[in-house]
């Protein structure tokens, strides 16, 4: 029998808030604002197999955030998709591959997200480098911080979450494929697929010089090119940029993710918003960014 595992939430009351009226309350506003904000933007060409979203605390990026997960619940599909969702790896230096949350729930102050078993036991299966290992979750915000968007937009959507540490080789884009491939048969078994990369962009350079990284990173990730988005962050980081440590700090999950997301059938991506913390009342000389893209068939 299996044992159902719930991941409490671990950054409630500090990445968003803890109490679930006032976190209702603020994500509400957030696609709200999303909302106006795409307003008069060109309908998106296909079916939404795929998004890029922001992880800092929902006040600084959750705005950009709810500019993609608003879609899912502007045209749902039925049955609802599985969101396969690639988080960023923070704090698991040990980590060396794709880390599966493998059942149970992931909860938020919201109530609880179900995790898809069937399908994360299939990507186990997969082999190296995704593997069963809970533990690469536990503290980590990447993919805890989407969830109240998605519980609003999409509460009956089940989640597969992964923790993703596979640099951004060779090895990693052969594993996004396999990965992509996988998502694709049961795509074509009429169940609906979306993979969610849960990255912000450049860290802590100048609000200018941020915004500037998120245009040069921009054009690999919408041809969902993932060999050449990693030369251009390394390119980034060669560069003399003042204050910045990186230039995507999810660039791996995103390398792996576009090479997942055109094997699952996505052929282009739309932007939808973009920001800087400093947008959001931050410092204008300390900066982190922020991206939403789309990615359809």
């Amino acid at each position: 029998m299996r044992v159902m595992t719930v991941r409490p939430p671990s950054v409630a009351g500090s990445f968003y808030p803890a109490k679930p009226a006032v976190l209702a309350t603020l994500v509400d506003e957030l696609l709200a604002r999303a909302g106006r904000l795409t307003h008069g933007a060109d309908p998106l060409p296909g079916e939404i197999l795929g998004l890029l979203v922001p992880h800092a605390g929902l006040v600084y990026s959750g705005v950009v955030a709810a500019a993609g997960w608003r879609l899912l619940g502007t045209a749902p599909a039925v049955p609802p998709p599985t969101v396969v969702l690639l988080g960023t790896n923070h704090g698991d230096p040990w980590l060396d591959g794709v880390a599966v949350w493998e059942d149970g729930a992931w909860r938020t102050p919201l109530g609880d997200v179900n995790v898809d078993a069937e399908l994360a036991g299939a990507i186990a299966e997969l082999g190296a480098p995704f593997l069963i290992d809970p533990v690469a979750h536990v503290g980590e915000h990447s993919i805890e911080v989407q969830l109240p968007l998605l519980q609003v937009v999409r509460p009956e959507v089940p989640i597969v979450p992964l923790s993703v540490a596979a640099g951004t080789g060779v090895d990693a884009i052969e594993a996004g494929e396999r990965l992509g491939d996988l998502l694709a048969r049961h795509r074509a078994g009429g169940r609906p697929m979306v993979i969610a990369i849960s990255s912000d962009m450049a860290h802590y350079p100048a609000d200018a010089a941020c915004a500037a990284v998120t245009e040069e990173l921009l054009p690999s990730i919408m041809r969902l090119d993932p060999v050449s988005l990693a030369r251009a962050e390394r390119r980034v980081m060669d560069g003399v940029t003042p204050g910045l440590v990186c230039g995507m700090c999810g660039i791996q999950p995103t390398v792996l993710g576009l090479a997942a997301l055109h094997a699952l059938g996505a052929t282009r991506g739309s932007r939808l918003a973009a920001a800087t913390s400093a947008d959001a009342g931050g410092s204008t000389d300390r900066t982190v960014g922020y991206l939403a893209v789309a990615f359809t068939a």
